[in-house]
């Protein structure tokens, strides 16, 4: 949906310059950009749209059926925009039939003012459960490194586990650019473990927590949940 994105969070790297028309043609591209490369588990995603009226969501499932039809044996995940709380702009996604819906909340409640100002937490967290609600497998993550404390990142798990969030991933934040907020710590590996240690005891099926995990990372790993397991 273009290179530009209608928000400014604080943490990112894409532009917000003025927003590009929709490119009609993109959901046949990406599903030959997917069959040219032979892939066995596409993750879709793209930039925050919120002057679209459906937020992107149609594109989104156009995208994903495009890929259905080129690639069937592919599983799809896709990593959505909040569609500014919209159930109908989600349904459209949910009804496209993919089979992972991820999310971000990106950092626990209490910096969203600094690093995620155009977005609410608990908007967030109703997202994620209406996926579930709706019989989909969800998906969650955050960077840690922003400020947040490791009290505040056990809450955060704590939420996601509360509305059964299949899968979760803490990676380190890392600055972009001078331009952006600073790294405020480091965490040690070794608290990467116990973060995704204390998630499971809270039940989350899989956690993915270290310093370099990122959003897509081993993502095709819980595309079958006989995979993950084995």
């Amino acid at each position: 949906m273009g290179n530009t994105c209608t928000r400014n969070c604080a943490f990112c790297n894409i532009s917000n310059d003025p927003v590009e028309k929709l490119d009609t043609e993109e959901p046949a591209r990406v599903a030959e950009a997917a069959k040219r490369l032979g892939l066995k588990h596409v993750v879709i995603t793209s930039v925050t749209r919120d002057d679209l009226l459906d937020g992107g969501a149609e594109h989104f499932a156009k995208t994903i059926r495009a890929v259905r039809a080129m690639l069937p044996d592919c599983s799809i995940e896709v990593l959505i925009p909040d569609f500014q709380g919209s159930k109908t702009s989600l349904q459209m996604v949910i009804d496209a039939k993919p089979d992972i819906i991820n999310h971000n909340v990106e950092t626990p409640p209490l910096h969203y003012d600094a690093i995620r100002p155009q977005a609410d937490y608990e908007q967030s967290l109703t997202l994620l459960k209406r996926v579930k609600e709706a019989g989909c497998r969800s998906k969650s993550g955050l960077m840690v490194g922003l400020g947040e404390t490791d009290e505040e990142v056990r809450g955060v798990i704590d939420d996601l586990a509360a509305i059964d969030c299949d899968i979760v991933t803490i990676g380190q934040y890392m600055r972009p650019s001078r331009h952006h907020p600073e790294v405020k710590r480091y965490v040690h590996p070794d608290v990467f473990e116990e973060y995704a240690t204390y998630g499971k005891s809270k039940g989350i099926k899989h956690m993915f927590s270290a310093p370099l995990v990122r959003s897509s990372y081993n993502a095709a790993m819980f595309a079958d949940d006989s995979e993950a397991a084995s």
